[in-house]
């Protein structure tokens, strides 16, 4: 029983030490980029688009 946690220890300190770090980059380019002034004619446009009738 010892060597399946000892796995899973290991894959818990990985998820740990280097998963949470990327996902967290990732998320905050997300929201960079979803906030970024640059941005937000096209994402008014894209709000907008369903209750425009054409």
């Amino acid at each position: 029983m010892k060597p399946i946690l000892a796995v899973e220890n290991i894959a818990s300190s990985l998820v740990t030490t280097l998963w949470t770090p990327i996902f967290f980059a990732i998320f905050i380019a997300i929201v960079t980029y979803a906030l970024w002034p640059r941005h937000k004619a096209a994402f008014d446009e894209a709000a907008n688009m369903p209750l425009r009738e054409e």
